[in-house]
């Protein structure tokens, strides 16, 4: 979401690898404008054209896991990935590069905060959204999940509506 004149200058100084044609014009690689926006905290947009919205899903309860997994399976443009912990979800998130990662507060190991704050002081993966859910919520677990950089906390069971929707408005965006 920048000008094109911002990306030639962006070329023009050597930040983002690009090719010349015999024409003048300039080719990138998705791969170095997704490298070039990761390393800068911004959120790239061509990565979700074709391929849809990436959302992975954390939580250490295999059932609703499966729920979310099939429920935000059913809705186009939506590509779904899990993990059971923190710490897979660790080692998804390089690979994968959800644009949304719904995030069970309280897990074994490395619970949801640390996960969201890992997220966030990472340059690479802090413009991903979380959006954070708990089965036990406190005013002290949700000021402090906020704090920490979600986006907003939702109490389990969750609305499928109202998560649905609060998704689709970034695809929608992204699209």
């Amino acid at each position: 979401m920048v000008s094109p004149v911002t990306v030639r200058q962006w070329a023009a100084k050597g930040l983002l690898p690009a090719h010349t044609t015999a024409g003048g014009h300039r080719r990138f690689l998705l791969e170095e404008v997704e490298k070039f926006a990761r390393a800068r905290g911004m959120s790239s947009t061509l990565a979700s054209r074709g391929e849809g919205y990436r959302i992975l899903v954390v939580d250490d309860d295999t059932s609703f896991l499966g729920f979310l997994r099939e429920l935000l399976s059913s809705e186009q443009d939506f590509v779904i990935e899990t993990s059971h912990d923190g710490f897979d979800a660790g080692l998804k998130i390089p690979q994968f590069l959800p644009h949304a990662v719904l995030l069970d507060l309280m897990m074994n190991g490395l619970d949801g905060f640390s996960v969201c704050e890992r997220i966030k002081s990472d340059s690479r993966t802090r413009h991903m959204r979380v959006i954070a859910m708990t089965g036990m919520p406190t005013a002290q677990s949700r000021a402090r999940i906020l704090a920490a950089g979600a986006e907003v906390c939702l109490t389990k069971p969750l609305d499928a509506d109202e998560l649905i929707a609060l998704l689709r408005s970034e695809a929608l965006a992204r699209a």
